[in-house]
């Protein structure tokens, strides 16, 4: 079921979304989620995997990064920074017990709950792709721009990548940002079977992959 919550914002506490599955069970995991179109690519399995884990007995919550799918938040106001601080507001206020990130949400998950990071990426991994996609798209239209004079814009004034306003200190965070894993356990595509959906051009689901990350997940969480 949908539920809010109370997000840090610039101009002050905002109502976030959240997909929720709670019965005030023992175990509640916070999701983080992937940044840019891999939210978009993931978000179906990740609510097939909360569906799961209700049934194996595990309360879990998957909110909004602000500025990103049904938040009010402006996204070119965000940085890493806050979604950090966003991530941790609704770990606390949701009773969070375990955290898994998912790829570019292992740069902005709470470090200090226990749980896992799925493949985990750094950050000048997900601006490289955001960068060669603009400049593909720029050689289509006939232009002919650089990815080195495009991240160098970015860290001073802000830039257009993928349909997102990264502000200038989005860019320079990304650039040096790497996952801030701190004993979480590392889980990787081949642990699930199935393909990476968040290499897929288009939103997908495979819920034999959601039920092999709920069993692992609920194995370790309750054991």
């Amino acid at each position: 079921m949908p539920a809010t919550w109370p997000c840090p914002g610039p101009s002050g506490i905002a109502d976030e979304y959240a997909v929720l599955f709670d019965r005030a069970r023992a175990v509640r995991l916070l999701i983080v989620p992937p940044l840019f179109e891999e939210m978009n690519r993931t978000r179906r399995m990740l609510v097939e995997t909360q569906r799961q884990l209700d049934g194996l007995g595990v309360d879990s919550m998957l909110p909004d990064l602000p500025g990103c799918n049904e938040s009010g938040q402006v996204f070119s106001a965000q940085s890493l920074g806050s979604w950090r601080d966003a991530m941790a507001t609704a770990a606390r206020h949701f009773g969070a017990t375990h955290v898994l990130a998912v790829r570019g949400g292992a740069l902005v998950f709470p470090t200090g709950l226990p749980g896992w990071v799925l493949e985990p990426q750094k950050g000048a991994s997900i601006l490289r792709q955001l960068l060669r996609a603009r400049v593909l798209s720029a050689k289509e239209a006939g232009r002919e721009e650089s990815s080195a004079d495009l991240l160098e814009q970015g860290r001073n004034k802000g830039l257009e990548l993928a349909g997102y306003r990264l502000s200038a200190a989005l860019v320079a965070g990304l650039d040096a940002a790497v996952p801030q894993d701190e004993g979480q356990r590392v889980i990787r595509q081949s642990d699930l079977g199935g393909s990476a959906l968040w290499l897929r051009s288009e939103p997908g689901e495979d819920p034999a992959q959601s039920a092999a990350l709920a069993r692992l997940i609920a194995a370790e969480a309750q054991g």
